[in-house]
């Protein structure tokens, strides 16, 4: 009888022990339950370099022409700016590679119920730092294109 308590107990606190959850955990985050936009600072914890370079390019960019768009006009986790929650929710399928501290999370879904060009393919770069799973990059296999790749001049205006 004692066990059964002891091993209930265990399966209860140990779960919320863990210092961290797979990285596909710091990837579902920006997808469910609702999409979150990557460059938001309210994230900026979650990203290491070299993207959060680009993070503060965007952001001074953004200060100088606030009229303008800045280097980010788009989703970069959604590689879009246009989406039905419901549908990225519901075709929401994420697998993980980990090799060590280090991790590559695929996320596959459909922006929208219909069209073939809603899906995407988007793989996510994780470090583990301090325990925590830092997404260091975001990748279109969809679209073959790098946010860590992307060129953001800040200060200079768009010709």
């Amino acid at each position: 009888m004692r066990l059964t308590v002891l091993v209930a107990a265990l399966s209860i606190v140990l779960p919320t022990a863990a210092v961290a959850g797979p990285a596909s955990d710091a990837v579902k985050f920006f997808y469910v339950p609702a999409v979150k936009f990557e460059a938001d600072e309210q994230y900026r914890d979650r990203f290491t370099e070299p993207v959060t370079k680009l993070f503060d390019l965007n952001d001074q960019a953004t200060k100088k022409n606030p009229d303008q768009v800045a280097c980010i006009d788009f989703d970069p986790g959604l590689d879009a700016q246009d989406f039905d929650q419901k549908t990225v929710s519901k075709t929401l399928k994420l697998s993980e590679k980990r090799d060590g501290d280090n991790a590559e999370v695929t996320a596959s879904f459909s922006l929208f119920s219909e069209g073939d060009d809603s899906k995407r393919e988007m793989v996510w770069s994780l470090t583990k730092i301090d325990g925590k799973w830092k997404i260091s990059d975001i990748a279109s296999k969809t679209s073959d294109w790098k946010l860590s790749a992307l060129e953001c001049m800040a200060g200079q205006t768009p010709e």
